[in-house]
Protein backbone atom coordinates (compact mmCIF):
# COMPACT_ATOMS: atom_id res chain seq x y z
CA UNK A 1 0.00 0.00 0.00
CA UNK A 2 1.34 3.44 -0.92
CA UNK A 3 1.14 6.18 1.65
CA UNK A 4 -0.38 9.37 0.29
CA UNK A 5 1.96 12.32 0.57
CA UNK A 6 0.52 15.82 0.98
CA UNK A 7 2.81 18.59 -0.24
CA UNK A 8 2.78 21.55 2.14
CA UNK A 9 3.75 25.03 1.05
CA UNK A 10 7.42 25.15 2.02
CA UNK A 11 8.22 28.86 1.65
CA UNK A 12 7.04 32.24 2.91
CA UNK A 13 7.44 35.49 1.03
CA UNK A 14 8.38 38.08 3.65
CA UNK A 15 8.64 41.45 1.90
CA UNK A 16 10.43 39.87 -1.04
CA UNK A 17 12.64 37.61 1.08
CA UNK A 18 11.84 33.94 0.52
CA UNK A 19 11.95 31.93 3.76
CA UNK A 20 12.49 28.19 3.29
CA UNK A 21 10.41 26.16 5.78
CA UNK A 22 11.75 22.74 4.82
CA UNK A 23 13.90 23.19 7.90
CA UNK A 24 11.63 24.46 10.71
CA UNK A 25 12.15 28.04 11.83
CA UNK A 26 12.16 29.76 15.23
CA UNK A 27 10.00 32.78 16.04
CA UNK A 28 11.15 34.68 19.13
CA UNK A 29 8.55 36.32 21.38
CA UNK A 30 8.97 39.97 22.39
CA UNK A 31 6.13 41.40 24.47
CA UNK A 32 5.86 45.19 24.69
CA UNK A 33 3.70 45.16 27.81
CA UNK A 34 3.78 44.63 31.56
CA UNK A 35 1.47 41.66 31.94
CA UNK A 36 2.40 38.80 29.59
CA UNK A 37 2.62 35.60 31.61
CA UNK A 38 6.39 35.12 31.24
CA UNK A 39 8.23 38.06 32.75
CA UNK A 40 11.46 37.63 30.77
CA UNK A 41 9.59 38.11 27.48
CA UNK A 42 8.54 41.66 28.43
CA UNK A 43 10.27 44.84 27.32
CA UNK A 44 9.29 48.42 28.13
CA UNK A 45 11.26 50.53 25.68
CA UNK A 46 12.88 50.49 22.26
CA UNK A 47 16.31 50.02 23.84
CA UNK A 48 15.14 47.03 25.89
CA UNK A 49 13.51 45.56 22.80
CA UNK A 50 16.69 45.91 20.75
CA UNK A 51 18.75 44.35 23.54
CA UNK A 52 16.42 41.33 23.72
CA UNK A 53 16.31 41.08 19.93
CA UNK A 54 20.11 41.03 19.73
CA UNK A 55 20.21 38.18 22.24
CA UNK A 56 17.77 36.25 20.07
CA UNK A 57 19.78 36.90 16.91
CA UNK A 58 22.92 35.60 18.60
CA UNK A 59 20.97 32.47 19.56
CA UNK A 60 19.76 31.81 16.01
CA UNK A 61 16.25 33.31 15.74
CA UNK A 62 14.58 33.50 12.31
CA UNK A 63 11.62 35.82 13.08
CA UNK A 64 10.72 38.32 15.78
CA UNK A 65 7.11 38.22 17.00
CA UNK A 66 6.23 41.52 18.66
CA UNK A 67 3.06 41.87 20.69
CA UNK A 68 1.74 44.86 22.61
CA UNK A 69 -1.31 43.14 24.10
CA UNK A 70 -1.12 40.25 26.52
CA UNK A 71 -3.37 37.34 25.52
CA UNK A 72 -2.75 35.27 28.66
CA UNK A 73 -5.85 33.70 30.28
CA UNK A 74 -7.81 36.40 32.07
CA UNK A 75 -6.31 39.31 30.12
CA UNK A 76 -8.42 42.18 28.84
CA UNK A 77 -8.31 43.34 25.23
CA UNK A 78 -6.70 46.75 24.76
CA UNK A 79 -7.71 49.60 22.46
CA UNK A 80 -6.24 50.37 19.06
CA UNK A 81 -4.82 53.61 20.47
CA UNK A 82 -3.05 51.91 23.37
CA UNK A 83 -1.66 49.18 21.15
CA UNK A 84 -0.42 51.75 18.63
CA UNK A 85 1.27 53.78 21.36
CA UNK A 86 3.08 50.73 22.76
CA UNK A 87 4.32 49.72 19.31
CA UNK A 88 5.43 53.22 18.35
CA UNK A 89 8.90 53.04 16.81
CA UNK A 90 9.40 49.34 17.56
CA UNK A 91 9.00 47.89 14.07
CA UNK A 92 11.18 50.57 12.49
CA UNK A 93 13.92 50.09 15.10
CA UNK A 94 13.98 46.32 14.61
CA UNK A 95 14.04 46.73 10.84
CA UNK A 96 16.91 49.20 10.99
CA UNK A 97 19.05 47.18 13.40
CA UNK A 98 18.22 43.68 12.16
CA UNK A 99 17.19 44.03 8.50
CA UNK A 100 17.72 40.30 7.84
CA UNK A 101 15.14 39.19 10.46
CA UNK A 102 11.47 39.50 9.40
CA UNK A 103 9.22 41.11 12.00
CA UNK A 104 5.86 39.59 12.86
CA UNK A 105 3.35 41.69 14.79
CA UNK A 106 0.78 40.04 17.03
CA UNK A 107 -2.44 42.06 16.76
CA UNK A 108 -6.20 41.62 16.45
CA UNK A 109 -6.77 45.09 14.96
CA UNK A 110 -6.72 45.71 11.19
CA UNK A 111 -5.79 49.38 11.68
CA UNK A 112 -2.75 48.37 13.72
CA UNK A 113 -1.87 45.73 11.12
CA UNK A 114 -2.02 48.32 8.33
CA UNK A 115 0.21 50.73 10.26
CA UNK A 116 2.92 48.21 11.13
CA UNK A 117 2.93 46.73 7.63
CA UNK A 118 3.50 50.24 6.27
CA UNK A 119 6.35 50.59 8.78
CA UNK A 120 8.10 47.42 7.61
CA UNK A 121 6.49 44.48 9.42
CA UNK A 122 6.52 41.31 7.32
CA UNK A 123 3.91 39.08 9.02
CA UNK A 124 0.66 39.60 10.92
CA UNK A 125 -0.10 37.13 13.70
CA UNK A 126 -3.74 37.24 14.82
CA UNK A 127 -4.92 35.16 17.79
CA UNK A 128 -8.46 35.40 16.43
CA UNK A 129 -7.55 34.37 12.88
CA UNK A 130 -9.27 37.49 11.59
CA UNK A 131 -12.57 36.83 13.36
CA UNK A 132 -12.42 39.75 15.84
CA UNK A 133 -11.96 42.37 13.10
CA UNK A 134 -13.75 41.72 9.81
CA UNK A 135 -11.28 43.93 7.92
CA UNK A 136 -8.16 42.12 9.12
CA UNK A 137 -7.70 39.51 6.41
CA UNK A 138 -8.51 41.91 3.58
CA UNK A 139 -5.96 44.37 5.00
CA UNK A 140 -3.24 41.73 5.13
CA UNK A 141 -4.13 40.49 1.66
CA UNK A 142 -3.66 43.99 0.25
CA UNK A 143 -0.05 43.93 1.44
CA UNK A 144 0.68 40.40 0.17
CA UNK A 145 1.91 39.60 3.68
CA UNK A 146 1.92 36.20 5.41
CA UNK A 147 -0.90 35.80 7.93
CA UNK A 148 -0.98 33.57 11.01
CA UNK A 149 -4.52 32.36 11.68
CA UNK A 150 -4.77 30.97 15.20
CA UNK A 151 -7.68 29.03 16.65
CA UNK A 152 -9.37 30.07 19.86
CA UNK A 153 -12.84 30.24 21.41
CA UNK A 154 -14.12 33.20 23.37
CA UNK A 155 -11.79 35.96 24.52
CA UNK A 156 -8.58 35.77 26.58
CA UNK A 157 -10.60 36.98 29.58
CA UNK A 158 -12.90 33.94 29.61
CA UNK A 159 -11.36 31.35 27.27
CA UNK A 160 -10.06 29.04 30.00
CA UNK A 161 -13.08 29.06 32.30
CA UNK A 162 -14.50 25.78 30.99
CA UNK A 163 -13.51 24.98 27.39
CA UNK A 164 -15.72 22.25 25.89
CA UNK A 165 -15.44 20.40 22.57
CA UNK A 166 -17.15 17.37 21.11
CA UNK A 167 -13.85 16.73 19.32
CA UNK A 168 -11.16 19.39 19.57
CA UNK A 169 -9.20 18.10 16.57
CA UNK A 170 -12.12 18.13 14.12
CA UNK A 171 -13.34 21.49 15.43
CA UNK A 172 -9.94 23.09 14.88
CA UNK A 173 -9.73 21.41 11.47
CA UNK A 174 -13.11 22.82 10.41
CA UNK A 175 -12.09 26.26 11.69
CA UNK A 176 -8.94 26.12 9.55
CA UNK A 177 -10.94 25.17 6.47
CA UNK A 178 -13.12 28.24 6.98
CA UNK A 179 -10.09 30.50 7.51
CA UNK A 180 -8.42 29.12 4.38
CA UNK A 181 -11.52 29.92 2.34
CA UNK A 182 -11.59 33.49 3.66
CA UNK A 183 -7.85 33.94 3.05
CA UNK A 184 -8.16 32.80 -0.55
CA UNK A 185 -11.02 35.27 -1.15
CA UNK A 186 -8.85 38.25 -0.14
CA UNK A 187 -5.65 37.15 -1.85
CA UNK A 188 -3.63 35.88 1.11
CA UNK A 189 -1.16 33.41 -0.38
CA UNK A 190 1.13 32.78 2.56
CA UNK A 191 -1.21 31.49 5.25
CA UNK A 192 0.16 29.95 8.45
CA UNK A 193 -2.07 27.80 10.67
CA UNK A 194 -1.77 27.89 14.47
CA UNK A 195 -3.89 25.39 16.46
CA UNK A 196 -3.83 27.73 19.46
CA UNK A 197 -2.31 25.58 22.18
CA UNK A 198 -3.44 26.93 25.54
CA UNK A 199 -6.21 29.07 24.08
CA UNK A 200 -9.58 27.76 25.27
CA UNK A 201 -8.10 24.29 25.72
CA UNK A 202 -7.46 22.16 28.79
CA UNK A 203 -4.55 19.73 29.23
CA UNK A 204 -6.35 16.89 27.45
CA UNK A 205 -7.36 19.12 24.52
CA UNK A 206 -3.77 20.29 24.07
CA UNK A 207 -2.33 16.79 24.01
CA UNK A 208 -5.05 15.56 21.66
CA UNK A 209 -4.12 18.35 19.24
CA UNK A 210 -0.44 17.52 19.59
CA UNK A 211 -1.06 13.83 18.98
CA UNK A 212 -3.03 14.46 15.78
CA UNK A 213 -1.03 17.49 14.60
CA UNK A 214 0.19 15.70 11.49
CA UNK A 215 -3.44 15.26 10.41
CA UNK A 216 -3.52 18.95 9.49
CA UNK A 217 -0.99 18.34 6.71
CA UNK A 218 -3.89 17.64 4.32
CA UNK A 219 -4.64 21.38 4.46
CA UNK A 220 -1.20 21.99 2.90
CA UNK A 221 -0.39 25.15 4.83
CA UNK A 222 2.53 25.32 7.30
CA UNK A 223 1.85 24.90 11.00
CA UNK A 224 3.02 27.29 13.69
CA UNK A 225 3.15 25.84 17.21
CA UNK A 226 3.25 28.06 20.28
CA UNK A 227 3.55 26.01 23.47
CA UNK A 228 6.41 27.79 25.21
CA UNK A 229 6.15 27.43 29.00
CA UNK A 230 2.35 27.19 28.85
CA UNK A 231 0.18 25.94 31.69
CA UNK A 232 -0.60 22.52 30.19
CA UNK A 233 3.14 21.80 30.26
CA UNK A 234 3.45 23.19 33.79
CA UNK A 235 0.58 21.00 35.00
CA UNK A 236 1.98 17.91 33.30
CA UNK A 237 5.47 18.17 34.81
CA UNK A 238 4.41 19.88 38.06
CA UNK A 239 6.44 23.01 37.42
CA UNK A 240 5.92 26.76 37.46
CA UNK A 241 6.53 29.10 34.53
CA UNK A 242 10.23 29.51 35.32
CA UNK A 243 10.72 25.73 35.59
CA UNK A 244 8.86 24.75 32.41
CA UNK A 245 11.71 24.99 29.89
CA UNK A 246 12.61 21.30 29.87
CA UNK A 247 8.98 20.31 29.37
CA UNK A 248 8.66 22.90 26.63
CA UNK A 249 11.63 21.47 24.76
CA UNK A 250 10.13 17.98 24.99
CA UNK A 251 6.86 19.23 23.49
CA UNK A 252 8.78 21.13 20.81
CA UNK A 253 10.41 17.90 19.70
CA UNK A 254 7.04 16.12 19.55
CA UNK A 255 5.61 19.01 17.53
CA UNK A 256 8.53 18.91 15.09
CA UNK A 257 8.07 15.18 14.59
CA UNK A 258 4.38 15.84 13.93
CA UNK A 259 5.06 18.42 11.23
CA UNK A 260 5.43 21.85 12.88
CA UNK A 261 7.28 24.31 10.63
CA UNK A 262 7.54 27.29 12.95
CA UNK A 263 8.06 27.22 16.72
CA UNK A 264 7.02 30.40 18.54
CA UNK A 265 9.21 30.51 21.63
CA UNK A 266 10.55 32.45 24.60
CA UNK A 267 13.82 30.48 24.66
CA UNK A 268 15.48 30.67 21.27
CA UNK A 269 18.73 28.77 21.87
CA UNK A 270 17.01 25.67 23.21
CA UNK A 271 14.48 25.64 20.36
CA UNK A 272 17.23 26.02 17.76
CA UNK A 273 19.02 23.05 19.31
CA UNK A 274 15.83 20.99 19.19
CA UNK A 275 15.52 21.70 15.46
CA UNK A 276 19.17 20.69 14.91
CA UNK A 277 18.56 17.36 16.68
CA UNK A 278 15.35 16.82 14.67
CA UNK A 279 17.16 17.67 11.43
CA UNK A 280 20.04 15.30 12.13
CA UNK A 281 17.64 12.52 13.12
CA UNK A 282 15.70 12.90 9.87
CA UNK A 283 18.83 13.04 7.72
CA UNK A 284 19.99 9.56 8.69
CA UNK A 285 19.72 6.84 6.10
CA UNK A 286 17.72 3.77 6.93
CA UNK A 287 20.03 0.84 7.56
CA UNK A 288 18.73 -2.66 6.87
CA UNK A 289 19.08 -4.84 9.94
CA UNK A 290 20.01 -8.48 9.42
CA UNK A 291 19.53 -11.00 12.19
Amino acid sequence: MCKKVFVTYQTLNCRGKLIDLQTPKIMGIININQDSFYKKSRTQSIDETLFRAEEMVNEGVHFFDVGAMSSRPGAELISIEEETNRLDGIVQALGTNFPHIPVSVDTIHSKVAKKVLEEGAAIINDISGGTFDEDMMETVGAFDAPFVAMHMKGRPKNMQLNPVYDNVVTEVFDYFVARINEAEKVGIVDLILDPGFGFAKNVTHNFQLLHFLDGFEVLRYPLLVGVSRKSFIQKTVNANTKEALNGTTAVHMLALMKGARILRVHDVREAVEAVKIWENFNSQQVVEMKF
